[in-house]
């Protein structure tokens, strides 16, 4: 196992270098094969009328006037011991991590993201607990009753979840419950340390207008995984040899169901991490997702930058935290 996670961890480390340098070919890279000079480059960095000491400037911070690879040498320092950018006789510092550091504004990129984090962790963790636990649960149930009224029924309300986009759920639960019956309006974040009660009440429509979506597709895909299981010749060995029916169900039937289950919630959990954008925009929550859509609005590439490589490394984790979990709930891949 020791080898194995090993192994696992030093492919994730290489994989978030092989990120972080297409990150940089596409922001750097593409535009300078695609013929921009060193001083389009600077002048996208700054915003309107800049002055020609401003494009100098960040031209010289950037290394836009030296060779692809030592931008992307200065561009790795920069992550792990941070970068100093000169303005005459000013200076600017850029801390560890340095994510960028937007010119146009003059703030660096980590701190505006470290205090948007929590917003969209809160977000992505508690949207997924919910739609995990009722989505694995609806398809177990459904499985073990195949074309019941309940399967029937939770397949035609999954089939809807997985139809309507958050857009379209997200502002018909603010309709209903927000303005039509004011059961939760004011919706606005709470830190969870401030007023775990109020942070809960405020985040519960967001949580299920992503759950709804999600939990329809894990009902769907946990359903047709048991189904397929429950027919195989381990699990009527199990049961002639006088297991009970719930350690059948459980320890032999949804550990083996849950493999897909465990690597697409990888995917959708590192994604929501990364920003939930929708979710943010409709429910007016200043997440990664929100900062993503106004910097892309603002053309500020360091903080569109910056966004790309934490929604990459997150991700990337959460992919490693998955391949660890397939040993936990496949005994095959221990064996492996």
């Amino acid at each position: 196992m020791f080898a194995y996670i090993l192994r696992r961890t030093l492919a994730a480390v290489v994989l978030l270098l092989v990120v972080s340098a297409v990150t940089f070919a596409i922001f750097f890279l593409l535009p300078r094969l695609a013929g921009e000079t060193p001083d389009q480059l600077a002048t996208q960095y700054i915003g309107k009328n800049p002055s020609p000491e401003a494009i100098a400037a960040v031209k010289k911070n950037l290394g836009f006037d030296q060779p692809i690879y030592v931008q992307y040498g200065r561009f790795l320092k920069a992550l792990v011991t941070g970068a100093e950018y000169k303005f005459g006789p000013d200076a600017a510092t850029c801390h560890v991590p340095c994510f960028g550091y937007s010119f146009k504004n003059h703030i660096e990129v980590w701190p505006e993201l470290t205090k948007r984090i929590p917003i969209t962790l809160s977000l992505a963790i508690g949207a997924a607990l919910l739609w995990l636990t009722s989505g694995v649960a609806t398809g177990v149930v459904s499985a073990l009753k195949p074309r019941s009224i309940f399967d029937r029924l939770s397949m035609g309300i999954a089939l809807a979840g997985v139809s309507l986009p958050v857009f379209f759920t997200g502002a018909l639960l603010l309709t209903l419950f927000s303005y039509e019956w004011p059961i939760l309006d004011n919706l606005q974040y709470v830190d969870f340390t401030d007023d775990p009660l109020m942070w809960a009440r405020n985040l519960i429509l967001p949580w299920i207008s992503l759950a709804f979506l999600y939990s329809a597709l894990y009902a769907r895909l946990t359903r047709a995984g048991m189904l397929e299981t429950m027919s195989e010749d381990y699990i009527r060995t199990a049961r002639a040899k006088g297991l009970i029916e719930r350690k059948v169900v459980v320890k032999h039937g949804l550990r083996s169901a849950l493999t897909p289950v465990v690597t697409i919630f990888g995917m959708d959990l590192g994604l929501l991490l990364g920003g939930a954008l929708i979710t943010e925009q409709v429910f007016s929550l200043q997440g990664v997702g929100a900062f993503a859509v106004a910097a892309i609005k603002d053309n500020d590439l360091p903080k569109i930058l910056g966004v790309t490589l934490l929604g990459a490394f997150f991700i990337v984790l959460c992919n490693l935290v998955v391949d660890l979990l397939y040993a936990a709930v496949d005994p095959r891949v221990r064996l492996s």
